[in-house]
């Protein structure tokens, strides 16, 4: 069975970075979309960023320039690196894999989602 975990998360000051970090196991890394999102309290989930099978990034206008995201194929790891953080990117961030296309613009087309690392900006 695929398992995503997250890790990274934290409480920060605003103009502070974290990286946020998500292990893939349980399979053989699948070059399918991979992406990066977020939910904060009474929010709905949003669409943080996404990474495809060529390299080619994704992401919300929000965290454009603030956030890269990255994938290191011999770990099977996804990375969020949060830059220049602000009260507004508080939330609790999730990871999730195997959209096939990262244009489907589907929170569905994902088939896996980790559990969720909190990050706190204030």
């Amino acid at each position: 069975d695929v398992q995503l975990v997250e890790s990274g998360g934290g409480s920060v000051h605003t103009g502070e970075s974290l990286r946020l970090s998500c292990e893939t196991s349980g399979h053989t890394y699948s070059p399918y979309c991979m992406g990066w999102f977020r939910q904060a309290p009474g929010k709905e989930r949003e669409d943080v960023a996404r990474l495809d099978r060529d390299g080619a990034a994704r992401y919300a206008p929000s965290v454009q320039g603030r956030f890269p995201i990255s994938l290191d194929n011999a770990k099977n790891s996804l990375y969020l690196q949060m830059n220049s953080l602000k009260s507004e990117d508080t939330a609790m961030y999730y990871c999730a894999a195997d959209c096939l296309y990262c244009d489907d613009p589907r929170d569905a087309c994902f088939g896996y989602w980790g559990q969720g690392t909190q990050v706190t900006v204030s």
